[in-house]
């Protein structure tokens, strides 16, 4: 298992800079909890999936098998 930035430096560019606005927050999403703090709950579970290989909510993040 490999998890990376998404090599589309814009993405990456936006998404940090909505975590920068929201505290850490992703900014993908309404709220703020800890389910939603970046590494967010749903990537870190999609992690925990041995078969699952893909970007996170937000497409900050890429997991590879």
């Amino acid at each position: 298992m490999k998890i990376s930035l998404n090599p589309d430096k814009e993405i990456v560019k936006t998404v940090k800079l909505g975590l920068e606005k929201k505290g850490g927050y992703c900014p993908c999403k309404v709220g703020k909890n800890e389910d939603i703090k970046c590494m967010c709950k749903e990537f870190r579970d999609q992690i925990n999936d041995p078969n699952f290989e893909g970007f996170c909510h937000c497409q900050l993040y890429y997991k590879s098998k």
